[in-house]
């Protein structure tokens, strides 16, 4: 039994830290104000007929905080990436030459700032969401241990160790929101 146990107290920690590192990605789609080839990862290109992620068919560089720049590995995939840039909810507009694509990112409004600061929010509150789905799951799993004979002591230091699990991957959430926060308010 207490190998079963410590087998669904692994279980959380590990299901707990992909939903922090899942928020962590999910804040990196969050434009703050600087350029980040992250912001292409949900862009797809026509690549011969398949949605291709851009970074499989180009390299995506951030010279500058204000600038990307994507130089594709074919040079008749530049007026595809324009295209889909175009096509895309970016709302930027791309200006591609011989080389590739430039992407000028213009700076914020106040407003934008506190959209995506919103966003930020619900994204945190997703990850917390899934954090106390995984506690719920992980308890259920070790009372039916119990049933099956358990001692309700050792189910008891489980549960508790499983809330200590939920409060600082919780916790965690809260500092990578605090970071996003002021990154997006930062001017």
């Amino acid at each position: 039994m207490d190998e079963e146990i410590k087998f669904y107290l692994d279980e959380a920690e590990e299901s707990m830290g992909k939903a922090l590192q899942h928020t962590q990605v999910e804040f990196a789609r969050i434009r703050a104000g600087k350029a980040s080839p992250a912001m292409l990862d949900s862009l797809r290109v026509d690549y011969y007929g398949t949605p291709t992620p851009v970074a499989q068919v180009a390299n995506v560089a951030a010279p500058d905080a204000r600038t990307l720049f994507i130089k594709p590995w074919e040079k008749n995939m530049i007026s595809e990436i324009a295209k889909a840039i175009k096509n895309s909810d970016l709302g930027l507009n791309p200006q591609s030459d011989a080389e590739g694509v430039r992407l000028n990112i213009p700076p914020m409004t106040e407003e934008r700032r506190r959209d995506l600061v919103k966003q930020a929010k619900n994204e945190s509150e997703s990850g917390k969401v899934r954090i106390r789905g995984i506690r719920k799951d992980v308890n259920e799993s070790l009372r039916k241990l119990q049933k099956d004979g358990a001692s309700e002591d050792a189910v008891k230091d489980a549960e508790a160790k499983v809330q200590k699990f939920t409060d600082i991957y919780i916790s965690k959430v809260d500092e990578l929101l605090s970071k996003k926060e002021s990154e997006i308010m930062t001017i």
